[in-house]
């Protein structure tokens, strides 16, 4: 009997009971899932696969966000034309030292006062044997201008910026360039031209010193100047995100007013007066162009000749 009533209990336990409602979820399922998306947004359809593909086209064609680069190391300008030269000119400041019991000629009184209009340079008075050691015995005359760090820019960030304003990249890279002067022309001339910026290797080549911000006559302001521990690498970068690099050299096998590449995005190399542009670099150039010279001169100062190629770009570009 016991035995009877269990199996019956069983048999009772496996029928269905009382079945859980659909809570709306099925009259929801019939619903319409709004209007057809276009074909570009549609995952498989011809039209979706050339829009991701312009996509990441338009991603590789812009660099990686800006990182920022090196420092230079702080300056000092010393001497009394020096230092009132490098001050009326704009060349960045931060402590103005003046030695104790200095004698006040017209000179001394110049340089107090273009600093004070400043406003933003510290005035520091100090013992001669102090700014003796300070500039290593140098002939001071009694002033000491310190000159803070260059902050050079990224070379991605050049690009970045004529990317910006939907604009070709334009930069000018320099191989041996040594003499500050001219790097401070030619910074001059890439302001000038509508360049996006200077790349300067970081050994054997001038960097961004009081004497080539006094020469680019204050565009160092707003033309970026990178520096890099190796140019050839630099320029290989360069030239994976879609830039031409063009070298200037007297035996190239083009002439700049006849090279189309320098119509889009690119890099004028240029190399010393003396040597031009050194092996490795010449070998990663896309191309290698000379300027024409009637008059039979074996080579141009490095400021005129980048000034005549950014020229010829500016004019094409026009």
């Amino acid at each position: 009997m016991a035995g009877n009533s269990q199996r019956r209990n069983r048999r009772t336990s496996n029928k269905k009971g009382m079945q859980v409602g659909s809570g709306g979820q099925r009259r929801r399922g019939l619903e319409g899932k709004g209007p057809t998306p276009p074909a570009s947004a549609r995952k498989g359809h011809k039209k979706n696969r050339v829009a991701n593909a312009q996509a990441k086209q338009a991603a590789a064609r812009r660099p990686a966000p800006r990182r920022g680069g090196a420092k230079g190391t702080s300056e000092m300008v010393v001497g009394r034309n020096p230092v009132f030269e490098a001050l009326r000119d704009g060349v960045p400041a931060v402590t103005l030292y003046v030695q104790q019991y200095i004698d006040n000629d017209e000179r001394v009184r110049d340089v107090l006062k273009l600093a004070g209009d400043r406003g933003n340079i510290n005035l520091m008075e100090a013992p001669r044997p102090e700014l003796d050691r300070m500039t290593n015995g140098l002939n001071h005359q009694g002033l000491v201008l310190q000159v803070p760090p260059y902050e050079y820019a990224h070379p991605e960030d050049l690009t970045a910026a004529a990317y910006d304003n939907n604009e070709d990249p334009l930069i000018v890279a320099l191989d041996g360039v040594t003499d500050p002067r001219n790097l401070g022309a030619i910074v001059r001339s890439v302001s000038a031209f509508g360049g996006h910026g200077v790349v300067v290797p970081e050994r054997r080549a001038a960097g961004m010193t009081a004497g080539a911000w006094k020469s680019s006559a204050g565009t160092a302001a707003r033309t970026p100047v990178s520096r890099v521990t190796n140019l050839t690498r630099a320029l290989e970068g360069y030239q994976k995100a879609g830039l031409t690099v063009v070298g200037l050299a007297a035996d190239g096998e083009h002439t700049v007013e006849d090279l189309e590449a320098l119509d889009g995005p690119v890099v004028i190399v240029i190399g010393s007066e003396g040597k031009g542009l050194g092996r490795l670099v010449g070998e990663t150039c896309d191309y290698r162009v000379r300027i024409s010279m009637p008059g039979g001169a074996e080579s141009l100062n490095a400021g005129v000749a980048a000034g005549i190629v950014l020229y010829e770009v500016a004019r094409r570009r026009g």
